[in-house]
């Protein structure tokens, strides 16, 4: 038995399943409080936690019934701290856009552009 064989033959499902909802809570906690740079450093832990308890032949869907529902909550809070940054990208761009000009159409539905005079200022003459 190689030294894999047997520190995977020492794992505890329980003590797994413990630890993958305490980083769950950890995880919802750090998006409710909008602490993104934690979500990658929670993600690296529950990756590791899920793939030693794919190791695990005898587990029985029971046990992880009680951190599917974490699992799926903070899905959600994950998929709404996404559509807030996408929302906030979109809304930069378009002020970025703004800010080199406005597009228009005339009558005749020809376009055109009437730049912005940023970076001009006004000069006091005494």
């Amino acid at each position: 038995m190689t030294n894999l064989d047997s520190k995977m033959t020492e794992l505890d499902p329980q003590k797994l399943i413990d630890e993958l909802d305490d980083i769950l809570d950890q995880e919802r906690s750090a998006l409710v409080r909008g602490e993104l740079e934690q979500i990658e450093v929670l993600l690296a832990r529950k990756e590791s936690v899920i793939a030693q308890l794919n190791t695990i032949d005898t587990l029985e869907r029971e046990a992880l019934s009680q951190v599917q529902t974490k699992v799926s909550r903070n899905q959600e809070l994950l998929n709404s701290a996404m559509d807030g940054i996408r929302s906030v990208a979109t809304r930069m761009a378009e002020l970025r856009r703004v800010k080199k000009g406005l597009d228009v159409y005339d009558s005749a539905g020809r376009k055109a552009r009437y730049g912005t005079t940023t970076g001009q200022r006004l000069e006091k003459r005494s």
